[in-house]
């Protein structure tokens, strides 16, 4: 059995800070996108949860996620609060990185996974229902998800079913999480009359780039360690974020006449988000393909779905995480190859039988039953002890205001 490898640590603990990087990085994508009374707290909304899920997940979260097998679905409680989690390796996740230091990069994406959903739900839900929310949704929804696809024993896992760095478990748990609760909450005021402008865009390409910049770590740290499979993660994942950037301005420019900053931004993000569940199965020229394609099926989710079903989904965090990732996994049915990652034991579609594509399909079916079901519960639950969404008085004033008795643009006077 291989040892603990400085190189394979090293990398996996850089990848972890790149990844936590992702979520300020998210906060300023997000942020940039509302109303100016409404950024602080939408950026908080990301922050927050930064505290709130570490400490969960240091708690009970790993334990529940990748701890001894119940049935399939979830962990038991052997590891809470790390106990037995150490400097040696878990061989069944990771030989050659202590298992301190596996937990620490899981960490961040049970971390940035609920601050995705925030975005469905923007200027207008509570700060502290967002709060109460992240903490029952991430026992219900992404620790059962994370044991499931990961998890030694898993029942998606065991199936077959292939998902590199968050497909199902982050982006499409949260894109259909963020639909079903941005319907529950309602619309915000003047929805549909008038249509909000992003406050700062220079923002969202701000935030947008540190995604792409973290993102490597998101995939490339994946292959949990730093030889070649590391360097093809992070050549498929700047290769559909390049392609689907180029994608969707090219989109832009045959119906709108002209490509927008805020067009590239959101190319940029459901190219990430398109590759991630592919990033370490598929040839590098799939990756082309791949976010080629994610751009207009996402442009038809935000510019057409969304307006002809009538809902708020106030950042697209649907059209974008929820649509860009069930199309990655189906590309992943499609192109994945075991001369990419001899952990393909089913080839892709186009490469040999149906086999891992109906393993593929059901393992999205089961993600958007978890995370759809789940989160119509969790709404209703919370909706049964305080109310969600913010008055009419307070969403009018702004979420800067009436959640944080903040502004994120004070007036300069007496400030010099």
């Amino acid at each position: 059995m291989p040892g603990i490898n400085s190189g394979d640590t090293t990398w996996v603990l850089v990848s972890s800070a790149l990844v936590l990087l992702m979520t300020p990085g998210l906060a300023f994508f997000y942020g940039g996108m509302v109303r100016r009374k409404n950024v602080l707290n939408t950026m908080m909304s990301s922050y927050g949860i930064m505290g709130l899920a570490s400490i969960m997940w240091v708690a009970i979260g790993f334990s529940m996620a990748f701890g001894p097998d119940f049935g399939g679905v979830i962990g038991g409680f052997n590891w809470a609060g790390l106990s037995g989690v150490g400097g040696a390796p878990n061989p069944g996740y990771a030989p050659t990185i202590p298992a301190l230091a596996f937990a620490i990069f899981q960490m961040m994406f049970a971390i940035i996974t609920p601050a995705l959903i925030t975005g469905a739900v923007a200027e207008r839900m509570k700060y502290s229902a967002q709060l109460i929310f992240t903490l029952v949704w991430s026992i219900v929804v992404y620790y059962p998800l994370a044991h499931m696809m990961w998890g030694t024993g898993g029942w998606l896992k065991n199936l077959g079913a292939l998902d590199f760095a968050g497909g199902n478990v982050v982006h499409v748990s949260a894109g259909v999480s963020a639909l079903v609760a941005c319907i529950l909450l309602g619309k915000r005021k003047h929805h549909g009359v008038s249509s909000p402008t992003p406050h700062n865009i220079p923002f969202v390409l701000l935030g947008a780039g540190l995604l792409w910049f973290g993102w490597f770590g998101f995939n490339a740290g994946s292959a949990l360690s730093s030889g070649a499979l590391a360097a093809h993660a992070f050549l498929t994942t700047n290769t559909s974020a390049a392609a689907a950037l180029l994608s969707w301005m090219l989109i832009e420019r045959i119906f709108n006449k002209k490509p927008t900053a805020l067009g590239a931004a959101t190319g940029i993000v459901v190219g990430l988000a398109a590759i991630t569940p592919a990033a370490g199965f598929v040839p590098i020229w799939a990756a082309i393909v791949i976010g080629f394609v994610v751009s207009p099926l996402s442009w038809f989710g935000i510019s057409f779905l969304k307006r002809k079903l009538g809902y708020d989904d106030a950042l697209d965090v649907f059209g974008c995480h929820g649509i860009g990732c069930i199309w990655g996994g189906i590309a992943t049915g499609l192109f994945a190859s075991s001369a990419v990652n001899p952990a393909v034991t089913n080839q892709g579609l186009i490469f040999g039988t149906g086999n891992l594509m109906v393993s593929q399909l059901i393992a999205i079916g089961i993600t958007i039953a978890l995370a759809g079901g789940g989160t119509f519960v969790i709404m209703k639950v919370i909706g049964l002890f305080t109310k969600p969404r913010v008055t009419l008085r307070e969403e009018s004033d702004g979420l800067d205001h009436s959640q944080h008795g903040e502004s994120a643009y004070p007036s300069f006077t007496g400030l010099d």
